[in-house]
C-alpha cells in the first residue's frame, strides 16, 4: 500500500492503490479464476455491478483465459452520499439466463455487504444459480454488517472514504486512474 503525497490534486489526502498495483491484483484474481473454472463444464457468469465495478472488471476480464460470459447489474444503496443508506435498490436487472450456472460477481467495493447479500440471495434463491462468488477491488471489512464472504479480492482497506477507478463521489470522480482517499475538506 501506497501512501504518496498528493499536494499536485487537493482531492486527495492519500493514494492508497495505484493502476499499476491494481493491474497486479486484477491478475493474481484472472490466474485463481483460471485454475478454478478453465476445466468447468459450463461456462461461467460474470456479473459486473455498475457503475463502479466496469473499470475493475475489465482489468480482471483481461487477465482470465478461459470463457465467460458477462452481464451486467445495477443496485444502489449509497443515493448520492458518502454512506450506505441500507436500502437496496435493483436499478438494472440481468439479461441472461443464470439457472444452475455458477455466478461471478465483480464489485468495486464491499463494505457494508448489504448489497452484496442482497445480490446473492437474488441470484441463488430467487433465480436458481447454482453458485454467487465474489471478486472485488476492495474489502472494507470493518463496517461490515452482512454475513457475506468475498472470494477473491484484490485489497483489504481501513474505514476511509474512497475514490476513483470506478469508485465515485456524487457520481463523479469514476474516471481517476488510482484509488485515493477523499479529501474530508472537498466534500
Amino acid at each position: 500500500m501506497t501512501t504518496e503525497n498528493t499536494s499536485l490534486d487537493p482531492r486527495f489526502s492519500k493514494v492508497l492503490f495505484t493502476h499499476e498495483q491494481i493491474d497486479e491484483a486484477a491478475q493474481r484474481i484472472g490466474k485463481q479464476i483460471d485454475a478454478e473454472y478453465q476445466n468447468s463444464d459450463q461456462v461461467p457468469v460474470m456479473v459486473i455491478v455498475l457503475k463502479g465495478a466496469v473499470m475493475w472488471a475489465g482489468d480482471v476480464m483481461r487477465h482470465i483465459k478461459s470463457d465467460v460470459e458477462q452481464d451486467f447489474i445495477n443496485v444502489s444503496s449509497y443515493h448520492g452520499g458518502t454512506a450506505s443508506t441500507g436500502e437496496i435498490k435493483l436499478v438494472t436487472p440481468l439479461t441472461v439466463d443464470i439457472k444452475n450456472r455458477d455466478v461471478l460477481i465483480i464489485e468495486d467495493i464491499v463494505d457494508t455487504g448489504l448489497s452484496l447479500a442482497f445480490l446473492k440471495r437474488l441470484f441463488v434463491s430467487e433465480m436458481g444459480a447454482k453458485s454467487a462468488r465474489v471478486i472485488t477491488m476492495l474489502d472494507k471489512k470493518a463496517v461490515r454488517k452482512a454475513d457475506v464472504e468475498v472470494e477473491f479480492a484484490g485489497f483489504e482497506i481501513e474505514d476511509e472514504f474512497v475514490v476513483g477507478y470506478g469508485l465515485d463521489y456524487k457520481e463523479i470522480w469514476r474516471n481517476i486512474p488510482f484509488v485515493g482517499v477523499i479529501n474530508p475538506e472537498v466534500i
